[in-house]
């Protein structure tokens, strides 16, 4: 495959080079930069792109910032979360999960190993973000065909974008949270060094308690009676005996969900009126339990694993403006990281090592505006060597390499603009297979896929705009899907994988209506995709993994969870709305509602597991250039369309409310107050592997400063 690899990385410079030479034409002005989606490759308006789309930053960004990004935007219309307890909380984008959603910092994949299993953190950290951007729907297909969900880009100055004003800069974030005893901080600082040069430095340190849960038991009724039922069963005396009585009435907080995790970095650039270059270093260092999947059967397992995560990581960004032509500038965007997670015993032994290399590089050439044309073409490479090593490890060590060339295209008439955009991808994943081990699967697989989007929106009235975008996506298998074939602790499941499976497939429809002006914004789209191919993971029959584990003489004594593929359907929508309902003095009352739904199916077999219900949210905000109150509500309904071995959901309702304080005249100091579940309410996230044995957070009263200089 190097020949192709080569030819691929070459083609978007073979492509550009005819055209640098051309004279630009006119360039219009480009929208505001508070309107900008900083993700995209080309500078888009929020109100103009083709897919649902979501901003995150100031005072809302301090109300709604949590520990993991996941539970930091699990408010925000068409996104949940897949809340294995506190501490790993990965962001689910329409229902779609894991290897369909690409978790960004500044462009560039965490590279870490969130996407393999729910129990890994994404090694971001919240606290030190400026700004989070989430982009839902496959046009995120121009950062990897494993973005057919979206893309949640978190947007940091760990390397300085522009030189501080008056010569330094300071921000600041510190929260106490009283649910898990949540004691956190984040600063980060610029320096110049002359009129050319920035240096920056941050750290952020989180220490939290075991989560304390809504007024209610921790296990689910059904996995209570399942729990209660076994009491008194004879149990194997050459094991330690399980109190299925104490776990089935337990209350109160979720034991072995405490953590401490702290992070350090530092970089520079050299930033000129014609282009910047800059480079980063980080350390990322946690320590943190999952919440225990307790047996509600004699002879299953029950365990406690701590996991132990190191992240060191170096990153470069570097742009250049080409002073007219064809392109108006080049971008490079590049990181490694080295990562490692132990899964630590009760006793502190190291049960199952993991460990990720990966290297990761982005270079796109932007094009000059000319007239209402303008648009990106780059390449995309990575390289990942991913092991899990010890008892427990469920993958061989496995290496995967990609590379991808996209292009996206935009064409601006006034009335009506039109986008289009393509990526061709080629992805190799090798297994490694110690000598011995017969469970795994040793050898390669290669896949070459194309994706593209194709679409256009109309203006039917003044800041009013209606848009429909065509995409067909293609998805290469993940080594996890391929090669996974053992028990894993962290989920306390048995995975397994088919190294036979097919390129994931998709068609899919879009619409989006955006409508904005004084005192009220709308934003809506609904979507279809027709999978063929579809890759999903659920709970199966036991004999499936006994099977697979026969080679190695290994019992199966966790649930068997087996990786399948089949055509799929997912529909839904999202809207979010807000509008001013009066003005009383200084104060503008505003009203927002938002609601998602998303229905999926496998077509052999019935619903997707872990599909999350309708879901509203309603708040009314009192707004001042000092103080504002908010007060929200949240109502998840019931989710009882449900896979085979999937248990139904109820409903729950959560109120939250927050007072803000700006002492200064500027919006970069916030005190905020905020108290969330206000009721105790006990609620189950249908999302979550473990809803049946950890709840959501109960009444969590928040101080929250954020502080700027």
């Amino acid at each position: 495959m190097s020949h192709r690899l080569f030819l691929a990385s070459a083609l978007p410079l073979v492509l550009a080079a005819p055209a640098i030479a051309q004279t630009s034409g006119n360039q219009t002005a480009q929208p505001g930069r508070g309107d900008i989606i900083v993700t995209a490759p080309v500078l888009t308006s929020e109100r103009d792109v083709l897919q649902g789309t979501s901003v995150v930053t100031g005072e809302e960004l301090t109300r709604d910032i949590r520990s993991t990004i996941g539970e930091t935007l699990a408010r925000q219309p068409g996104v949940s979360a897949t809340s294995f307890g506190p501490n790993a909380s990965r962001p689910i984008l329409r229902g779609f999960q894991g290897e369909r959603v690409r978790i960004l910092t500044d462009g560039i994949g965490s590279i870490d190993v969130s996407n393999t299993s729910v129990d890994h953190a994404v090694i971001i950290d919240p606290l030190l973000a400026e700004r989070v951007e989430v982009l839902r729907g496959p046009s995120a297909l121009l950062f990897g065909s494993s973005a057919v969900g979206g893309v949640v880009n978190v947007i940091d100055n760990r390397i300085p974008r522009r030189m501080p004003e008056g010569g330094f800069r300071v921000d600041g974030r510190a929260a106490y949270g009283s649910a898990a005893d949540e004691r956190s901080g984040g600063i980060a600082g610029d320096v110049a060094l002359g009129d050319k040069f920035v240096l920056h430095a941050d750290g952020s340190y989180l220490k939290t308690g075991d989560l304390r849960i809504g007024r209610g038991y921790l296990l689910s009724p059904a996995a209570r009676a399942a729990a209660l039922s076994q009491v008194g069963r004879p149990q194997d005396p050459a094991e330690d005996p399980i109190d299925f009585a104490g776990s089935a009435n337990l209350r109160g907080r979720i034991p072995n969900t405490a953590a401490e995790t702290w992070t350090a970095g530092v970089g520079a650039s050299l930033i000129t009126d014609t282009g910047m270059l800059g480079v980063s270093y980080s350390h990322y260092d946690s320590l943190y339990g999952v919440p225990i999947r307790y047996a509600t059967e004699v002879g299953q397992e029950q365990e406690a694993p701590r996991l132990d995560v190191v992240q060191n990581r170096v990153d470069l960004r570097a742009e250049v403006q080409t002073g007219g032509g064809f392109l108006d500038r080049i971008r490079l965007r590049a990181g490694h990281a080295d990562y490692r997670h132990f899964e630590l015993e009760p006793s502190g032994e190291i049960g199952t090592a993991f460990y990720n290399k990966g290297t990761e590089g982005r270079l796109e050439l932007v094009q000059a505006r000319r007239g209402g044309w303008q648009g990106a073409s780059g390449v995309q490479y990575y390289n990942r060597v991913f092991e899990a090593v010890g008892d427990e490890a469920f993958i061989p060590k496995a290496e995967t390499n990609q590379v991808g060339l996209f292009t996206l295209q935009q064409i601006d008439l006034g009335g009506v603009k039109a986008e289009g955009g393509l990526r061709y991808e080629l992805t190799d994943h090798a297994s490694r297979v110690v000598a011995g081990d017969a469970r795994f699967f040793s050898g390669k697989r290669n896949f070459e896929t194309l994706s593209g989007s194709l679409g256009a929106s109309i203006e039917l009235a003044p800041d009013v705009r209606f848009g429909i975008n065509g995409s067909r996506t293609a998805r290469a298998p993940s080594a996890e899907e391929l090669f996974a074939n053992g028990p894993h602790a962290g989920t306390q499941a048995y995975e397994l994988g088919n190294p036979n499976f097919r390129t994931e497939k998709s068609w899919g429809l879009e619409a989006t209506l955006h409508a904005h002006g004084d005192g009220f914004s709308f934003d809506a789209s609904a979507y279809h995709s027709w999978f063929s191919n579809y890759i999903f993971e659920n709970q199966t029959n036991q004999a499936v993994c006994e099977a697979a584990a026969a080679p190695s003489g290994r019992d199966v004594d966790l649930p068997c969870f087996a990786y399948a593929q089949a055509d799929a359907r997912y529909y839904g929508f999202e809207a979010d709305a807000s509008f001013r309902v009066a003005q009383i003095g200084s104060y503008a009352i505003n009203a927002d509602i938002l609601g998602d739904y998303v229905r999926a199916t496998v077509k052999s077999s019935g619903p997707v597991p872990r599909i999350p219900p309708l879901r509203l949210l309603g708040g009314i905000e009192a707004q001042g250039s000092k103080l504002t109150a908010r007060a929200e509500v949240e109502h998840a309904f019931a989710q009882e369309r449900i896979a085979a071995f999937e248990t139904p959901t109820d409903g729950y309702t959560l109120v939250n409310a927050s007072l803000s304080f700006k002492p200064f005249d500027n919006d970069r100091t916030i005190l905020m107050l905020s108290a969330n579940n206000i009721f105790d309410q006990l609620a189950r996230r249908h999302t979550s592997v473990l809803k049946d044995f950890a709840p959501l957070s109960g009444r969590d009263v928040r101080a929250t400063v954020r502080f700027g200089f």
